[in-house]
């Protein structure tokens, strides 16, 4: 999985990675060039005293490390921009394909899961990919180009070559093979905690009103808990590895100094080649301990990657067609022919067999009791989930067939939960048409009953709005997403129980104003009051997922039974005869 998202997102990288893998090769050509070079220093200049050639030699040094470090510090800064790049490539893939998820996809992964997977699992893939671009081509370089010097410097000590980089890698063996379960299991807690987190913040209110934070602070200890005690695990195991490798790293030194020192003594071996073997020797056992913080990476960023790919392959269960089709005219007529509905494993179908049509024009209502699907009906038009059976079309046009943004373009939708983006007044009733004018915008308030309150706020049309709306009231949230629809003068107008909120007599005044500010649309209300909607032009009363009747509300008093009960229990027995 990891090897086919960074082939990928990589692939437009590579100008800047050729440009870095020719940095990184220079640096380490010089870095190998500098014990020789150090050897012939001392076994040409400091033995024989030549002071020119020791000077001489030092300038070449001294240039070559000043080269080395240049090339060094310009590739960490390629390699960061190619990382960052990528990983910012993958954020908006992730991104842009979440927003084409229905319902159901979004259900499948869950909020908390799909946050961590765009931050925390790309940021891992980010950090694996920044050390990578780096150490994972220096470290083969270092480690053959070090062994062929080293060989070249002194072919009696390089038997323990056969000895020290055997038992390392072995070792890194048995480490990856512990901890790669462990990093795939860490990730999954990570998106336990943040779900967590994510519902005890959001009900914060409700969890205070029951007095269940006791409860709820235990409920996170155990997530908390579960995820620091796989992180210790990981870390232990870490903790070990590092010293158990400068241990290998430092008996090797000690074997060559041991070896190396008898050959000098015995004059098989110049002292400068014994020094630059030892350096060879560090280099190729360094080379090794960075492939190895690679590799502590990787088994991170593999099972992030396989979390990301996970969403990037799954295939959005509402797909755009592949030949929109567009209406020859665009009036907001909406037809049911037929339609049923049911959910995934559900014992029988929400909707049951509804065919009627809503005329542009018009105020359709719905009204029905509790789980008759009335939101699951409004759904249907904006195609938030496709009918089971039958069609539902819009200005003629099945909605499987329209262009989802065409549609959708043609639709304002005012949710049953009002909800405000961080931002100001303006900008979220600019939502929906952002060359809205000002004039519009308190056009749209008048109709929503919510002119006098903004009018109140510090700053008028610019006063801030927190994330959710959460600093102005239920009703005036209710009554701004309502304007936030009005600005944006679409065709359909879908009203899912939005004005709950509201006091009888604000109710009454914007039905009033919005008859008068949707004259040409089609605008259907779903509502559990039978004031707000007994001045529909028509009421579709639905029962159990199927329409039981559909009229004014005096017809509907004459011939429904069930739209009786509904207007008994709310109105007294009176209104209902």
């Amino acid at each position: 999985m990891l090897t086919r998202l960074l082939r990928t997102y990589l692939r437009p990288f590579g100008r800047q990675i050729a440009v870095l893998v020719t940095l990184l090769v220079a640096q380490t050509v010089g870095n190998l060039y500098l014990p020789n070079l150090n050897a012939d220093i001392i076994n040409n200049g400091v033995i024989d005293g030549n002071l020119h050639y020791i000077l001489h030699s030092g300038e070449v040094m001294l240039v070559l490390t000043m080269l080395v470090g240049i090339c060094a510090v310009v590739a960490v800064y390629w390699a960061s921009r190619v990382a960052m790049g990528a990983g910012a490539n993958i954020r908006e893939a992730v991104f842009t394909h979440v927003q084409a998820f229905s319902a159901r996809d979004m259900n499948r992964f869950g909020t908390a899961s799909l946050i961590t997977r765009n931050t925390n699992d790309i940021q891992q893939i980010q950090l694996f990919l920044q050390m990578a671009l780096t150490m994972m081509i220096i470290a083969p370089i270092m480690c053959i180009g070090g062994v062929i010097m080293a060989l070249h410097e002194g072919a009696q000590l390089s038997t323990l070559l056969l000895v020290a980089l055997p038992v390392m890698g072995v070792f890194i063996g048995t480490v990856m093979v512990r901890v790669i379960p462990q990093f795939r299991s860490m990730q999954g807690k990570i998106d336990r905690i943040n779900e967590v987190l994510r519902e005890q913040i959001t009900g914060v209110r409700v969890i205070r009103a029951f007095v269940r934070n006791d409860s709820e602070f235990d409920r996170f200890a155990i997530a908390n808990a579960d995820l620091t005690g796989t992180a210790l695990s990981v870390n232990r195991i870490f903790a070990l590895a590092l010293p158990v490798m400068m241990m290998i790293l430092n008996l090797s030194s000690v074997a060559v100094i041991w070896f190396g020192g008898r050959l000098v003594s015995e004059g098989s071996m110049p002292i400068g080649n014994l020094t630059a073997f030892l350096t060879y020797i560090l280099q190729i056992l360094l080379s090794v301990m960075m492939a190895v913080m690679v590799a502590i990476l990787l088994p991170r960023a593999a099972a992030s990657a396989e979390r990301v790919m996970q969403v990037l392959d799954t295939v959005p269960v509402l797909s755009e067609p592949a030949n929109p089709i567009t209406p020859s005219e665009t009036k907001g007529r909406v037809q049911f022919e037929n339609v049923s509905f049911e959910y995934p494993g559900s014992e029988r179908p929400v909707l049951d067999n509804l065919s009627f049509t809503l005329e542009p024009g018009q105020t359709s209502a719905i009204i029905g009791g509790t789980g008759s699907g009335k939101t699951t009906l409004l759904n249907l038009i904006p195609r938030f989930f496709d009918a089971t059976s039958g069609r539902v079309l819009v200005d003629g046009v099945d909605v499987r067939d329209r262009s989802q943004e065409a549609l959708w373009g043609s639709i304002g939708l005012v949710p049953q939960a009002a909800y405000l983006f961080s931002g100001t007044v303006a900008s979220n009733l600019r939502f929906g048409r952002s060359d809205a004018s000002d004039e519009e915008l308190w056009q749209a308030l008048e109709i929503a009953q919510a002119r006098d309150f903004v009018a109140l706020m510090d700053g008028a049309l610019e006063a801030p709005i927190d994330q959710g709306g959460t600093n102005v009231s239920g009703g005036q949230r209710q009554r701004l997403s309502i304007a936030r629809a009005l600005v944006k003068r679409p065709h359909v107008y879908l009203f899912d129980d939005c004005f709950s909120a509201l006091d009888a007599a604000t109710d009454a005044r914007l039905r009033a104003a919005l008859k008068e500010g949707t004259r040409d649309a089609s605008v259907v209300i779903v509502a559990q009051r039978v004031s707000t909607i007994m001045h529909a032009d028509r009421i579709i009363v639905l029962d159990d997922g199927r329409v039981q009747g559909i009229g004014t509300h005096e017809e509907l008093l004459a011939g429904c039974a069930p739209y009786r009960e509904i207007v008994g229990s709310q109105l007294g027995e009176g209104a209902s005869t």
